[in-house]
């Protein structure tokens, strides 16, 4: 490696840990505090093995530093410099993943960017997203999985009205919480539809709608099922009591359901396979 180069690497390493090193920190402890965003915690490490078996392709990538990277990691730092002065911690991380982008760029070129790309995507799904934002991201939620809730408990002849996001039966009360908006299941839904996708071959130029299609599944796929469990557990309420809308029950059915959504964003995949007869589902290693 040319001394040039040498330096430029240290540089950016020693700048990157003196700079992100309290963000990384923070973000770390996010993810292992928030249940919201835990699978940060499988999408880092996923992200990083990504990269480390593509790296024989990489490395046959022409070399093609771009001064637009430097460009990218100046605008970066200054983002991070507004968001510490400014308390924002979103902007921090995004300024991380930016500073990562641009590095990427400034040291090796356009192409190699594009060819982690997949991996920085799931990357980028692990940042938790602004709180006020998290607020009309939820909200709605909520109310679409209590309203259906209703639907369903009037016409199975269950007495209930609702409230907003609160659902009144005879014996309980249940509140459709944050928590139990969907976004935990939306997060890492989107994260395997974005694993899903990768696997749909296609040479003509389908692929990329194709593949935004398959991602784009996870959200109502993620409403409907979280539809589903919201209902169950005022159903289970009414015949078992609120024990079973807590505890070992109410967790193990959120298990369940989640692993039905996945088997359905993964059905979901297929159908749009069928409907679009130039795609080609095969399924290939990640590197």
């Amino acid at each position: 490696m040319p001394r040039g180069d040498r330096i430029a690497w240290i540089g950016l390493a020693g700048l990157a840990g003196l700079a992100y090193g309290p963000v990384l920190w923070r973000l770390a402890a996010t993810w292992w505090s928030d249940p919201e965003y835990s699978h940060g915690l499988l999408c880092a490490p996923l992200a990083a093995g990504i990269v480390w078996m593509r790296r024989d392709r990489l490395a046959r990538i022409r070399l093609d530093p771009s001064a637009a990277g430097l460009a990218g990691a100046v605008i970066s730092l200054a983002l991070l410099l507004v968001g510490t002065l400014g308390a924002e911690v979103f902007l921090t991380r995004a300024s991380l993943l930016l500073f990562l982008a641009s590095s990427i760029v400034f040291l090796f070129g356009w192409q190699h960017f594009r060819g982690v790309a997949f991996p920085f995507a799931i990357l980028a799904l692990s940042i938790p997203i602004p709180a006020l934002l998290m607020t009309h991201v939820t909200l709605p939620l909520q109310f679409a999985a209590s309203a259906a809730a209703e639907t369903t408990l009037s016409a199975v002849h269950i007495p209930v009205l609702r409230e907003g996001n609160v659902l009144v039966l005879p014996d309980a009360t249940l509140q459709v919480a944050e928590a139990c908006s969907g976004v935990r299941s939306m997060m890492s839904l989107l994260v395997l539809a974005l694993l899903v996708a990768r696997d749909v071959t296609q040479k003509m130029e389908r692929a990329t709608l194709t593949r935004i299609a398959i991602v784009a599944t996870a959200i109502p796929v993620t409403i409907a099922v979280n539809a589903v469990r919201v209902t169950a557990t005022a159903v289970a309420t009414e015949y078992y009591g609120v024990a079973a809308a807590d505890g070992v029950i109410h967790e193990m059915l959120g298990v369940i359901l989640f692993i039905a959504s996945a088997i359905l964003l993964v059905g979901c995949a297929r159908l749009l396979m069928t409907l679009l007869p130039r795609a080609r589902w095969t399924l290939r290693p990640l590197a």
